[in-house]
């Protein structure tokens, strides 16, 4: 599993900048650059609405379909330590994978 720092205020699973949800996917399939990849688990927090599916950690099983990163290893993220920001998103094309690293051809 990999730590994971979560800068995303909005989200519905950000809980004192650690996530509550037991694994995330890392979208980008093409990305070059952090900007191109997203966090497609992201859900906005509404209102009063609170994390209803687990404790937060700062683990989290982290799946990548960003095919240019080098943390890629066979769609799993096999770095230590990533962040995600976009500390106000409102959607998931707001947030980036701020660890991404291209080993773009």
């Amino acid at each position: 599993m990999t730590q994971l720092k979560c800068s995303v205020r909005n989200c519905m699973y950000n809980e004192e900048h650690l996530c509550a949800k037991e694994d995330i996917t890392i979208g980008g399939h093409d990305a070059s650059k952090p900007n191109e990849t997203c966090c497609e688990s992201f859900r906005e927090r509404t209102g009063t609405m609170t994390n209803s599916v687990g404790h937060a950690s700062e683990e989290t099983d982290v799946r990548c379909h960003a095919t240019n990163c080098g943390f890629n290893d066979n769609c799993k993220c096999s770095a230590n330590e990533i962040g995600i920001a976009g500390s106000n998103a409102c959607s998931c094309g707001e947030t980036e994978c701020a660890s991404f690293d291209c080993h773009c051809k």
